[in-house]
């Protein structure tokens, strides 16, 4: 699977929401320009965020965007399945899929894409916002 620039912007925008948390909300366009990163592609991003509950978005000449609860309560994975959807490398593995394969019995490559999910659920699952903050600070 590969993570596209939706899922990767996504996690250094809110990266940088974690850095700044507790501080008030901090501008679209701050966060656009620290991060690279258009402001109208970010705009969707967040939209995308705050919709899940990720994100809240305050209105004003002191609005912007903060994190809707603490870091350390946001994992990387949260971000990432909002963006991209579900970590599968095929769709025959995806927990979001309710339809087995017909062929999910005699499937000699099944585990492979089942085990390639899970690690990868537990790397972004076990990763939070705050674990990337102390990172760099």
């Amino acid at each position: 699977m590969k993570i596209s620039t939706k899922g990767r912007y996504g996690v250094r925008a809110m990266g940088e929401l974690a850095l700044y948390y507790g501080q008030g909300p901090l501008p679209l366009k701050e966060i656009a320009e620290k991060q690279g990163i258009s402001e109208h592609y970010l705009e969707q991003l967040m939209g995308a965020l705050r919709k899940a509950g990720l994100v809240k978005s305050v209105r004003g000449a002191q609005g912007g965007y903060i994190l809707n609860r603490s870091p350390k309560n946001i994992t990387v994975g949260d971000v990432i399945r909002v963006l991209e959807g579900p970590l599968t490398p095929v769709d025959c593995v995806s927990k979001d899929n309710a339809e087995a394969c017909e062929k999910a019995g005699a499937c000699m490559t099944r585990k492979i894409w089942e085990k390639m999910r899970d690690s990868m659920a537990e790397v972004v699952d076990n990763i939070t916002l705050q674990d990337m903050v102390d990172d760099i600070t």
